[in-house]
């Protein structure tokens, strides 16, 4: 492995720890101020983000627990997506890349994108539905708004993950001939 590809799996590596501690302190940042809502709901016009769900929260209390699980869910979701590709920089080798770990995961990549993506569909879904009873959802929309592009990611992952599927079948059967 060149020192160029060396310095670059590091620096991705590096970033992804990055991007994974930010999504996990959104995350936590996220389930303190749900808890608090249920145990204060004075502050709750105090959120995270700037996240003023109170009017909701006075209308229907679970309108503002179902739109503020769903938010909970994809952030939490998101964060172990990139723990998951740290686990995968970790043990990816370049010298040998066609690997059962590897390939699983891959396979993981996909199936986690494909729940975010399919999760935000849905959240941003009930959101404009939500709406035709006069909620305002406009606040909430910045946590689903990519749904179809984690869809589309995730087809893209499948594929390699079938790639390196048939790359491990093939290096093992290249294994057992010689």
């Amino acid at each position: 492995m060149s020192t160029q590809n060396n310095f670059v799996f590091k620096a991705l590596y590096v970033i992804a720890w990055v991007i994974f501690v930010g999504l996990s302190i959104e995350a936590g940042g996220l389930l303190v101020n749900f808890l608090f809502s249920i145990f204060k709901p004075e502050f709750v016009g105090n959120l995270y983000q700037k996240l003023d769900l109170s009017e909701m929260y006075q209308r229907s209390k679970w309108a503002f627990y179902g739109m503020y699980s769903f938010v909970l869910t994809i952030a939490t979701l998101k964060a172990i997506l990139f723990y998951l590709v740290i686990l995968l920089l970790e043990k990816l080798d370049l010298a040998n890349p066609f690997n059962s770990y590897v390939s699983t995961k891959i396979s993981q990549l996909s199936e986690q994108t494909f729940c975010i993506g399919l999760i935000s569909y849905i959240a941003r879904q009930v959101a404009k539905n939500m709406e035709h009873h006069q909620f305002d959802t406009d606040r909430l929309n910045a946590f689903w708004e990519d749904s179809q592009a984690f869809i589309l990611m995730a087809a893209v992952i499948y594929v390699i993950a079938q790639i390196f599927k048939r790359g491990v079948e093939l290096q093992n059967e290249s294994d057992l001939t010689i």
